[in-house]
């Protein structure tokens, strides 16, 4: 499926496709977020996704200048409204840090880690058996490291793709590209 083919949750006023490469600038106060210790509920993030049905592995490579609180980007799979998971670089405590939000039943979660590299580019993958999810994360897309290992409830299909946010402002310039989408290793866990 072409990128041109995908579907907006919360389209961003600038955005644009070149060749197989998404850019997007990032719309103010803008953030996937439910419930827990901040008590409220934000779905404006910006999310660009297709349906994907059965076990697969879905693979990006994301550039951003993190500079300002909870700037954010990465991928998502999403089920519902309820229950989703999004995961990349987000702008917390004065660094970018690796970092995933999982939401089951409308309250969220988060986790996050010292990110080892360049965090301005760096690579993605989602892979899904049944309804176990992994996200593994690259600094050269050679090495991977485990982000997290989790379960989504079993859905016939999912919306996966690229996702940003701004919660603290808006003017984040993204830049998804080297999108692909193939059917997940033998070991998801343990296999590159």
């Amino acid at each position: 499926m072409a990128l041109q083919d995908y579907k907006w949750i919360n389209e961003p006023e600038i955005w644009k496709i070149n060749d197989d490469t998404l850019l997007v600038e990032t719309g103010k106060n803008t953030d996937f977020w439910a419930g827990t210790w901040y008590n409220f509920y934000r779905h404006s993030g910006h999310f660009y996704g297709r349906e994907l049905k059965g076990d697969f592995t879905y693979q990006a490579c994301i550039e951003a200048g993190f500079s300002e609180k909870y700037d954010q980007a990465g991928l998502m799979i999403y089920l519902d409204e309820r229950n989703w998971l999004k995961a990349g670089i987000e702008f917390n405590d004065g660094q970018p840090a690796i970092s995933s939000v999982l939401t089951k039943d409308n309250m969220s979660d988060w986790a996050t880690g010292i990110f080892p590299g360049f965090p301005g580019k760096f690579w993605l993958r989602i892979s899904k058996v049944v309804n176990v999810i992994c996200v593994k994360y690259s600094c050269d897309k050679s090495s991977w490291y485990l982000l997290r290992l989790c379960q989504l409830p079993e859905a016939e299909s999912c919306f996966v793709g690229p996702m940003c946010c701004t919660p603290e402002r808006s003017g984040l310039e993204v830049k998804f590209s080297e999108i692909e989408v193939g059917k997940p290793v033998g070991d998801i866990l343990h296999g590159d």
